[in-house]
């Protein structure tokens, strides 16, 4: 079964994903906490992202969150989309606060500046 590279442009991370997974189970295998899945299921909206390079096969997906405009445009819901070749994705919608969020180096005091 292929292993695809899977690339989240707002955060530069990549992980690899088979073509029997979702992109939202691949995102999981990165281990970082606050990935928020809602349902798997293509009905809450939660996991969107917008394609921006690359093939994948598309599920049925909730219109409510997913228009047939943003499916044309590549703007799905990572939990129906497989990869079909390598992808570039940008997390938009409620994901984006935790994907993209700032992590600060451990040991690294946050100072402000007066």
């Amino acid at each position: 079964m292929p292993k695809y590279d899977i690339c989240i442009q707002d955060t530069g991370e990549h992980y690899s994903c088979t073509d029997t997974r979702s992109v939202l189970e691949g995102m999981e295998s990165l281990g970082r906490r606050g990935i928020p899945v809602g349902c798997r299921n293509g009905g809450c909206g939660v996991c969107k992202v917008h394609i921006t390079s690359g093939s994948y096969v598309a599920r049925v997906m909730s219109r409510e969150y997913v228009s047939a405009e943003d499916e044309s445009e590549g703007r799905v819901l990572a939990c129906r989309v497989r990869p079909a070749s390598d992808l570039q994705l940008r997390v938009i919608g409620k994901m984006k606060k935790n994907v993209c969020r700032v992590v600060e180096p451990a040991g690294v005091p946050q100072t402000t500046s007066t």
